[in-house]
């Protein structure tokens, strides 16, 4: 096996899930991964960028995906194989948290020399935590660290002082904890490299494919992104990105943007490689309307082929659909997420927008050329009901009849995540905003996860739906949003039933783990769970919404390959 200088690994939610009997039930629905999420961050692709043009020798090995694939994966015996003076595992979204940590005991099991780093939002939140377990070394704080990671390894191998890296926590030979704190944080994003062709690269040098997978399926349907901002300028109060989260986690003051003709750069060197659609995550007018000016004339002038997909943050008229129509030559769509069709609550929440806007927004996009628009619900949001969620599955008729027949407007109801972002300004106050929270600690959050239940992983309850409600209430929305549904033609009444029996049947699983969680004989309880872990494996997907739905027609890589081939000639030339 080929040495390299870092290898990124990314960890399940759960360790190990396939010797365990859980039940996730719904909280990926809407999301491409799976429950197990198996989607590593963006970061890993520009901080390898960033390593590989410095002469470092960088891999991604996506544990998580393998484990999916193969339930024979032998997770232990890979991490053995595997050769690199350091192992970075990604610790950005709360779910990954008790995967991650397992996989750090692996890892340091079996390369003992080795150093383990930690990185990401959620790594930034609880650097202490993770600092003080044996097995991890170096913890990576803030949302710009690709060039204190090449100064981090550059030391590593040279010998070099770790108290001159930005962001850095470490631990000296003596097991001394030092914390250089964080004094990177980029006030614009122009010098990140961001280049697919690093991971395509590095994919063809280890004969690897399945192992750096961005998520489980994405070789048969690719779909890529592009960044416009890290940090925000709305302060969401359930947000982890907020402008609240950025200047507690990663001591963001601003927003950082990327300019908008290098956006259109990146678009550019996507389609190099791949047909496939292209995400631009953050709304492309936050910064301002000239900059949406600027980056859809850029967009015109490098010819983008590819299906685009759009971010809202708020409502949108006629005009600046009609120019995403003239500047997208491959069409675009539309991502929208109010969270609750209750005024009251998206206000409260942060989000300032009317259902008026909403509704004109919809309208004016499929007026104006859109091929697609997601909307997005949640359940278990600060100051909603359950009569409040119920509601918001019902709007959606109102939304399905304004438009026409054949408009593609897809509607999500789905539960809120299973933790509260750590640093947004909910989980800092959870009083403000009516939350009781069952998990404060990194300890507390990784002990939920090994719940059998999705219901018992969630990290909280509200003033206004205990777990119970929340859960129940999830699937009651998802029953009339497909009722809403059917009643708009949208769907056949045979599709209906499918979907609101597949529902019901999740429900009954649900309280059927509620029975046997009751049984005092931990013996037995668990034989039990055993017995209709199959059954829950079935519903592992679709839960409550049709996760087809969130698949984007592209060809697969291997479509792609003489694209690929092509681009990776350009690269060489270049």
């Amino acid at each position: 096996m080929a040495r390299s200088d870092l290898i990124f690994l990314h960890a399940p939610s759960v360790y190990d899930f396939r010797k365990k009997p859980i039940f996730y039930g719904p909280i990926s629905d809407v999301i491409p991964a799976s429950p197990v999420f198996e989607m590593y961050p963006i970061g890993f692709m520009t901080i390898s960028a960033h390593l590989e043009a410095a002469g470092f020798r960088t891999r991604i090995v996506n544990l998580a995906v393998q484990m999916l694939h193969d339930d024979r994966f032998d997770v232990e015996r890979r991490i053995r194989s595997l050769d690199a003076d350091v192992f970075a595992i990604d610790l950005h979204w709360m779910p990954h948290v008790h995967g991650a940590t397992e996989v750090a005991k692996l890892v340091k099991k079996y390369h003992p020399d080795s150093k383990v780093e930690f990185g990401g939002m959620t790594s930034s939140y609880f650097w202490e935590e993770l600092i003080s377990m044996p097995e991890v070394d170096l913890v990576m704080r803030g949302d710009t660290t690709e060039e204190p990671t090449v100064r981090m390894m550059t030391a590593l191998q040279e010998g070099g002082d770790l108290s001159e890296v930005p962001n850095l926590v470490w631990k000296d030979d003596l097991g001394r904890i030092h914390n250089n704190g964080i004094t990177h944080s980029l006030d614009n994003l122009d010098d990140i490299r961001f280049d697919y062709g690093t991971m395509i690269k590095s994919t063809i040098r280890h004969m690897d494919i399945k192992g750096a997978l961005p998520w489980y399926g994405w070789d048969r349907q690719p779909l890529t992104s592009v960044f416009s901002v890290r940090g925000c300028s709305l302060n969401c109060a359930e947000c982890g990105g907020s402008v609240h989260a950025g200047m507690k986690v990663a001591c963001r003051k601003a927003p950082a943007y990327r300019s908008p003709e290098r956006l259109a750069e990146d678009m550019d060197m996507i389609q190099n490689y791949l047909d496939s659609p292209i995400f631009v995550v953050g709304d492309i007018r936050q910064q301002s309307e000239k900059y949406a000016e600027r980056f859809l004339k850029a967009v015109k002038e490098r010819g983008i082929k590819n299906h685009v997909v759009i971010e809202l943050f708020g409502g949108a008229g006629g005009h600046f659909f009609s120019e995403l129509d003239k500047a997208f030559e491959g069409g675009w769509s539309i991502e929208f997420s109010p969270d609750s069709h209750d005024e009251a609550v998206r206000n409260a929440l942060g989000k300032g927008y009317t259902n008026d806007a909403i509704e004109r927004s919809v309208a004016s996009a499929f007026d104006n050329g859109c091929s697609r628009f997601d909307l997005f619900y949640m359940t278990g949001l600060p100051f909603q009901t359950r009569e409040s969620a119920i509601n918001s599955a019902k709007a959606s008729k109102r939304l399905w009849n304004m438009v026409g027949r054949d408009d593609n407007l897809i509607i999500f109801n789905a539960p809120f995540a299973p933790f509260v972002d750590p640093g947004s300004r909910a989980f800092e106050n959870p009083d403000k905003w009516g939350y009781r929270f069952f998990a404060r600690t990194l300890g507390e959050h990784k002990r939920l996860l090994d719940n059998p239940s999705w219901k018992h992983v969630l990290s909280y309850e509200t003033k206004w739906m205990d777990k119970d409600m929340i859960a129940e209430t999830t699937y009651d929305a998802a029953i009339e949003l497909a009722t809403m549904e059917y009643e708009s033609s949208r769907i056949t009444a045979e599709a209906m039933r499918q979907r609101n029996e597949r529902t019901e049947t999740a429900r009954m699983l649900m309280h059927r783990v509620d029975e046997i969680m009751a049984i005092s004989d931990a013996e037995e309880r668990e034989s039990r769970l055993w017995e209709i872990k199959e059954h829950g494996k079935e519903l592992m997907n679709s839960t409550v919404c049709d996760k087809k739905d969130l698949d984007w027609k592209s060809g697969s890589i291997w479509r792609n390959s003489p694209r690929i081939i092509a681009g990776l000639v350009r690269s060489f030339l270049a």
